[in-house]
Order: structure tokens, then C-alpha cells, then sequence
């Protein structure tokens, strides 16, 4: 099982990042556990200074931007 990570405080990009990986998932018909990380400190742990970010199997794919579901589809 596929555990994916979203990265940021909660805002506007980061729910859509969300909601985008969730589809691209189910479009590709893949089992994953989402987890959100609001954590400053967890969040940096990552390496990240810019979010929304995405992290899928404790592998960072992408940061500061919110990518179209067919781009995340190529990250999973």
C-alpha cells in the first residue's frame, strides 16, 4: 500500500493538492493512506521550504506548486 503525504498548513493550495492526488489515485485505481503534515518541524524534516508538498512512500516528489492530477499520475 501506497502512503502519501501532504505537506503544509492547511491552505487553499494544499487542499487542492489533496483533493488532486486523491483523484489521480482512484483514476489509476491505487490503494494509498493519506496523512497531512501541518508540522513546521515535520514539514522542514522533509527539506521543504515551500509548500504544498508531496511525498509518496517518504520519497518528496514536489513542492511549492499544485500540479494537475494527469502530473501527479506520473509521481505515484
Amino acid at each position: 500500500m501506497m502512503n502519501i503525504k501532504i505537506l503544509g498548513s492547511g491552505c487553499t493550495n494544499c487542499k487542492k493538492l489533496e483533493e488532486n492526488t486523491k483523484k489521480a489515485v482512484a483514476e489509476l485505481g491505487l490503494v494509498a493512506t493519506f496523512e497531512k503534515v501541518t508540522d513546521y518541524k515535520d514539514i522542514v524534516s522533509y527539506g521543504v521550504m515551500k509548500t504544498p508538498g508531496l511525498v509518496v512512500d517518504g520519497k518528496v516528489k514536489l513542492t511549492g506548486r499544485v500540479p494537475s492530477t494527469e502530473e501527479i499520475k506520473k509521481y505515484l
